[in-house]
């Protein structure tokens, strides 16, 4: 995985430091303005592009493209160790694993998925998400159309928008590449709930806490991504 060995040493990283910090803990009007003038790294349509490559491979071949072709789209921001790392995922009733590519206080991006199926409720965030589905099906509603079935399957893409919500089944295996784009920090209550008050798994907060906060203030520190 990514190391971490740089220090806070250089005044530059210190003031970084230090803006980050009231970005995430403050509501202050000047906060909130710091937060809406981010500017991110990803571009939808390339990672659309990049999933697509990993349509109709086995699991194994299509997590080794998925990682080299984002590593070789963004390299200083996706972490390409062949050796990866799964997490389990619990999230609003849903089980699922994800290895994390990119993590920072604004953007992250994991490979998302189940080879069992699952089911829950979406969540409400702060951000959008994208997916983009390689393998399987995925099913939604909204409350505002109980009565319509939505299926996504390989080569599409969902948008689940900032306050939108929606309950998903998952009937088999899928995968897919997931995106993030917002304040992330903000999700967390929410992404970790499960875990913390379902599970009761100190493991998996310990070692999900650990990997994202590492990944993250390295985007900080050494790219100066917030």
């Amino acid at each position: 995985m990514l190391s971490f060995t740089v220090a806070i040493t250089r005044p530059s990283s210190t003031l970084l430091f230090r803006k980050v910090i009231s970005c995430i803990f403050l509501n202050t009007p000047q906060a909130r303005q710091r937060r809406k003038s981010v500017s991110y790294i990803f571009d939808i349509d390339r990672l659309h592009a990049i999933a697509l490559q990993g349509i109709g491979k086995t699991h194994d071949e299509m997590v080794k493209v998925i990682v080299e072709e984002t590593a070789r789209a963004y390299p200083k921001h996706v972490d390409s160790n062949p050796n990866r790392r799964w997490l389990f995922s619990l999230t609003a009733g849903a089980t699922g694993v994800m290895t994390i590519l990119h993590a920072s206080f604004t953007e992250y991006l994991i490979i998302f998925g189940t080879p069992v199926g699952t089911e829950g409720f979406s969540g409400r965030y702060r951000m959008e998400i994208h997916d983009f589905f390689m393998a399987g099906e995925v099913w939604t509603y909204r409350k505002d159309r109980c009565g319509v079935r939505e299926v996504a399957g390989p080569g599409d893409h969902t948008v689940l928008e900032r306050g939108s919500v929606n309950g998903f089944k998952i009937p088999d295996s899928a995968w897919m590449l997931e995106y993030g784009r917002g304040f992330i920090p903000s999700a967390f209550p929410l992404i970790l709930g499960d875990v913390v008050f379902s599970a009761v798994d100190g493991t998996t907060l310990a070692e999900t806490v650990w990997l994202y906060g590492k990944m993250a203030l390295r985007e900080l520190l050494v790219n100066q991504k917030f």
